[in-house]
């Protein structure tokens, strides 16, 4: 059964059961319901304390913690809508990408990567939804490493250390398994963010696992002392339902009287005085009716590492050269844009198994498994949309001096681009018909898995431009990867690290193999070779969803710095920056969670800074 007859022109949610639908449609606006959803603003007061733009990953975060002070007034802005009751189920995450709440952007052509992509460009989705991408990202609950943070902090970045980041995990986060829980030096207990395993798991992760400890690693808990090693994937998900920052964040909240949340609010530009420099308002429209609402403290922009930098530019804020191309007056001559990265991810590398453990979609699509999630939410529904496990480890490019700083990982999924008849995961990607037709084809809804092998900190870095003056015209993303050729070099060690794992015993008992067509484009080259795993990386890199550092936070001394180590925008008073664009070098794993921390830790400074006024 295709995605298409599945999901009919409705959604997916026309084949749920009747009950279920109406027990999700009414909990939601029941004012009782910690988990209702929240209200549209219609009406704005002409001056609020702080204003925060995008209620994402980090803005949902300052948003609800500013609000925590009575006599603060503030606006949220997000210009989405509210999270669609699909976004709830973990297994229908492939489905939210390419709908109306994500930004369905793309990036610029690449010559050495998505060259099996229509126009050699790669899909980069990003939320544009109440909790932002943490309503269609995969639900990994990841930190980073503990070097990444130290890293930040030696390069003048003052209480960035990994010591002074770990307390704003632990605030978030409410960890209800009680093994992890009780490391506390590690973990918190009672947070808004739920963590929890996936309730439904194939045996693919325990071979994968296994595997790993037969390879001489350890079984970890990746978010405590230790990261290298094999692990199942921790997830911010509740009770078998997707947490986002909305529904952890803002839901709880949404009847302060002092917190305003606007949606479907294209910021334009923040109104900043040309002769103090002081950010004093946004101008946003909503609905064909363009406002101007002034912010009396500080405005925070936390749009993400796309739509940041974007806005700073349509402000004012950027390159000069490129600001005047626009007829944009500049009133900061800053690196805005520049520092581009993403974790780029090998998705052409595809397994065969002869067991029925892989996430067809006739399998784990169906009458039974719906009932399933209705009754228990658990089966195959709660999935982290597929992902199982992840492993990190260090290839021979790997820094020496450090033990446990990884440069490359592995996310296990249980399917490829071939578990479903070429409606979602094959559009998600974006590839081309020919290769479609010809690579994965033939194996569509056999079971297969991948390993798929992706970089930690790549060395390859890209830019973010304006494409014109438009606010509502998406900016151009190039990340240029593998621009820097050792990076293709560390992936070839990590590809071939996932080709050992699938030798091991754990897998061998699952009949796994290569598939061994070749891939096209790639047929010049002798199969298996450096050259051919090359071949197929360089048509085969994706996203791993992790753009990063387009607004760089550094002091004032760093050139390419764009904001300081409390997050505000050099030579402007009154506005911040906070989320994933203010990274100095993106982390060495998900940025989701990293974007929440960031979230926690601007709230403090700012009430820090304000309450002693």
């Amino acid at each position: 059964m295709p995605f298409s007859q599945l999901l009919g022109n409705l959604s997916l949610w026309t084949s749920l059961p009747p009950f279920l639908l109406s027990y999700l449609f009414y909990s939601m606006f029941d004012n009782s319901n910690p988990e209702g959803l929240v209200t549209d603003t219609q009406v704005f007061l002409n001056e609020y304390d702080f204003i925060v733009i995008g209620a994402g990953s980090a803005g949902a975060v300052v948003a609800s913690r500013l609000s925590e002070i009575s006599d603060w007034k503030v606006l949220l802005l997000e210009a989405g809508g509210e999270e669609p009751m699909a976004a709830d189920v973990p297994g229908t995450a492939a489905v939210l990408q390419r709908s109306k709440v994500d930004w369905n952007f793309r990036t610029e052509p690449q010559s050495d990567g998505c060259l099996a992509f229509r126009d050699k460009r790669c899909n980069w989705p990003r939320g544009k939804v109440i909790g932002g991408s943490s309503v269609l990202n995969y639900m990994m609950y990841v930190r980073g490493n503990k070097r990444d943070y130290d890293e930040w902090a030696a390069l003048g970045n003052d209480g960035w250390s990994y010591d002074d980041v770990l307390p704003y995990f632990i605030k978030s986060e409410d960890n209800r398994n009680p093994y992890l829980a009780a490391n506390k030096q590690y973990h918190g207990t009672g947070g808004y963010l739920t963590v929890q395993e996936p309730p439904f798991k194939t045996p693919l992760v325990t071979a994968f696992v296994e595997g790993g400890v037969e390879m001489g690693f350890d079984n970890v808990d990746f978010n405590a002392a230790q990261q290298i090693g094999f692990a199942a994937v921790q997830g911010t998900i509740r009770r078998g339902t997707r947490c986002s920052t909305a529904k952890a964040f803002l839901r709880p909240v949404r009847s302060r009287n002092n917190l305003h949340i606007s949606m479907h609010s294209q910021v334009h530009k923040v109104v900043i005085d040309p002769s103090t420099k002081q950010a004093i308002a946004v101008r946003f429209e909503k609905r064909g009716k363009v406002y101007q609402v002034k912010a009396k403290n500080e405005i925070v922009i936390s749009a993400g590492a796309i739509n940041s930098p974007q806005l700073l530019m349509l402000s004012g804020i950027g390159p000069a050269d490129h600001l005047n191309s626009f007829g944009i007056p500049v009133l900061a001559d800053l690196p805005v844009g520049e520092n581009l990265q993403d974790h780029p991810e090998t998705v052409g590398l595809v397994f065969r198994i002869d067991k029925p453990f892989g996430m067809l979609e006739t399998r784990f699509y169906n009458l039974a498994t719906l009932l399933n999630y209705t009754i228990n939410s658990a089966g195959p529904m709660s999935m982290l949309g597929g992902c199982e496990g992840l492993a990190w480890f260090k290839t021979k490019y790997a820094s020496q001096d450090d033990d446990d700083w990884p440069d490359a990982g592995i996310t296990l999924l249980a399917g490829s681009a071939a578990s479903d008849s070429g409606d979602v995961l094959r559009e998600n990607y974006g590839f081309r018909d020919d290769i479609w037709n010809e690579y994965f084809a033939p194996i569509v809804n056999t079971d297969t898995l991948q390993l798929a092998p992706w970089l930690l900190r790549p060395l390859s870095k890209g830019t973010l431009r304006l494409a014109s003056s438009d606010p509502y015209a998406a900016p151009l993303m190039d990340p240029k990867y593998y621009s820097d050729p050792k990076d293709l070099e560390t992936m070839l060690e990590a590809l071939k690290f996932s080709l050992a794992l699938s030798k091991t015993t754990a897998f061998q008992k699952l009949g796994i193999k290569v598939y061994d067509k070749i891939f096209p484009g790639c047929e010049s080259f002798i199969p298996w070779t450096d050259d051919y795993w090359r071949c197929l990386i360089r048509y085969t890199t994706s996203t791993a969803y992790h753009p990063s550092g387009t607004c760089k936070m550094g002091p004032s001394t760093d050139g390419a710095a764009v904001v300081d180590p409390q997050l505000k925008v050099h030579g402007i008073k009154g506005l911040r920056v906070a989320d994933c664009s203010i990274m100095p070098n993106v982390i060495s794993g998900n940025t989701n969670v990293p974007a929440i921390m960031i979230g926690e830790k601007v709230s403090d400074m700012i009430k820090e800074s304000w309450m002693r006024i």
